[in-house]
């Protein structure tokens, strides 16, 4: 089974004040969607639908193109929004779906998990706190009476469902609704109790900032020192020589040549090595080891698919890539013109900022295979960081 998260990012969250949507304020040196984002990528969801109001044009322009992640705009209503971003995934044989609160920070994997387990037996099911204060009812500041907490819950998110049977349950579901468990139990759907956590708070006002910041300190404390600090560097190394062509393509740009570059896939030398890397770092061998040569399907393949398995391996190993530097080792072409679009091509692809990668260029002083103009090489760098 394949399973994708749809994160509701789209409201405005004025009660939280700050002047911005809740989402998008700093919560313990990253943003409150950040914590949100790197809590189900450390579990492991792979696919992530992330629903945006078209208001937040930074926000579309950022995780624009990031591996794994799809976009969808919100609508007038939140079920409208849930529906906007089930529809978007709708051809990517998606068989299960979490939907989330983005406002929901301090989720931890195992929560995740637990949902995600649950689905194994049923169509729908979802965290949820029994109640155990008394309730009462109120009006103009005075009590008007009781209600009996027996079988009372307060709900959480992440709600999972059978992707096939919550699309079509938002399809037909009129109008607005609490939440999604609402909109299945419309449908007939039958939703499993999943004990919550009472650290998966919404934040809702801006208290709940300074209590989410607390959640997140003791969680940081719980794990080793060996977690807490877990920096990985991977070097990469490439060569790949000339042929017969006209052009060459580095770090994802293809640059005019009176000769081409020779190898199995698009010989992309430069995205070869930051590709070995990001695997060195891991401790994930190298490009031959995920694409073997031998293999036909690979033949003249793009090297972006190297580069974009080896992000989405990261991530799905509770890294975030930090930082990338790679050198270009030739006489010609010329790298300076265009080593800028290669920095944002290649910055597209890494999901980081261009600012952190370097494409830069040197010769060998005519010594050596490059230095004869035989061939190219390549050299990088990569820094990953436990999210």
């Amino acid at each position: 089974m394949t399973t994708a998260v749809l994160i509701v990012a789209a409201g405005r969250g004025t009660r939280a004040g700050g002047g911005l949507p809740k989402q998008w304020r700093p919560l313990k040196g990253r943003r409150v969607i950040d914590w949100t984002l790197a809590a189900f990528r450390q579990a492991g969801i792979e696919k992530i639908v992330l629903v945006l109001s078209p208001d937040d044009s930074e926000a579309w322009a950022e995780f624009q193109g990031q591996p794994g992640i799809v976009l969808a705009p919100g609508g007038d209503t939140r079920s409208r929004s849930v529906l906007n971003g089930l529809e978007a995934i709708e051809a990517q044989n998606i068989t299960r779906v979490l939907i989330h609160d983005a406002a929901r920070p301090c989720i931890a994997p195992d929560l995740i998990h637990a949902v995600e387990d649950a689905l194994a037996a049923g169509s729908a099911a979802a965290p949820a706190l029994a109640v155990t204060d008394a309730l009462w009812t109120g009006h103009e500041g005075k009590v008007t009476g009781t209600r009996d907490r027996d079988g009372l819950f307060a709900a959480q998110t992440p709600q999972g469902f059978r992707y096939a049977e919550i699309l079509a349950a938002h399809r037909a579901h009129p109008g607005e609704a609490a939440d999604d468990v609402a909109v299945a139990r419309a449908a007939g759907l039958d939703v499993a109790i999943v004990p919550g956590n009472p650290d998966n708070i919404k934040i809702t006002g801006p208290a709940d900032f300074a209590r989410a910041e607390v959640i997140l300190d003791r969680a940081d404390n719980d794990r080793s020192e060996e977690d807490r600090m877990d920096i990985r560097l991977g070097n990469g190394y490439d060569v790949h020589r000339f042929g017969a062509g006209n052009h060459v393509v580095l770090c994802g740009v293809k640059i005019p040549h009176d000769k081409g570059l020779q190898g199995h896939s698009d010989a992309d030398v430069g995205m070869h090595a930051v590709t070995d890397a990001i695997y060195g770092a891991l401790a994930e061998g190298d490009i031959g080891r995920h694409f073997p040569p031998s293999d036909p399907q690979w033949k003249g393949a793009a090297s972006d698919i190297f580069l974009r398995h080896a992000v989405e391996l990261a991530r799905n190993k509770g890294f975030q890539i930090s930082n990338v530097d790679c050198t270009l080792v030739c006489e010609y072409p010329k790298i300076t013109p265009h080593s800028a679009k290669m920095q944002a091509q290649m910055a597209s692809i890494l999901g980081i900022d261009a600012d952190r990668v370097s494409v830069k260029a040197t010769t060998s002083e005519r010594l050596g295979f490059t230095g004869r103009s035989e061939g190219i090489a390549a050299l990088a760098t990569a820094a990953l960081v436990k999210s």
